[in-house]
């Protein structure tokens, strides 16, 4: 994770980022599912990058690669690493969302099994199904 306020500040065991990771690894097949879908939805020269915006309520929100490329210069390349793995991102075979909370980042990346395309094959259902169950779930995980 990345912060981008003072040094002192360290995530602690009820932080948002802790909450989310947990979320991740419940549901990592029906991201998995969800990410592919929406993929094939936006198609493969989309600019836009699956992201969660933490502010009040969590919701998965897009967000084009030119914002997260003009955080980087604002915050003199601190981000680079995560600018280059969402540019290498394979999505038939990994998992790539970028979280945005209050001041800070963190980036998701992961490789389920079966792949995306399986998951989602699996998960036998829409996006829009998928989307709002695991906004719902992700919504009571960050309460907790």
């Amino acid at each position: 994770m990345f912060l981008f306020d003072s040094p002192q500040s360290k995530p602690n065991e009820n932080s948002w980022s802790r909450k989310l990771d947990k979320f991740v690894k419940a549901n990592q097949n029906e991201l998995a599912a969800l990410a592919w879908g929406l993929f094939l939805e936006r198609g493969e020269e989309s600019e836009e990058i699956l992201a969660i915006d933490i502010a009040e309520t969590a919701r998965f929100v897009y967000c084009k690669k030119e914002a997260v490329e003009e955080l980087n210069r604002q915050v003199r390349s601190q981000i680079q690493e995560v600018v280059g793995v969402l540019n290498a991102h394979k999505p038939e075979k990994e998992v790539a969302i970028l979280a945005i909370g209050e001041g800070q980042i963190k980036l998701i990346l992961f490789e389920p099994k079966p792949e995306p395309p399986v998951c989602f094959e699996e998960a036998a259902t829409d996006v829009d199904t998928l989307l709002a169950k695991l906004e719902q779930q992700m919504v009571e995980c960050m309460k907790g």
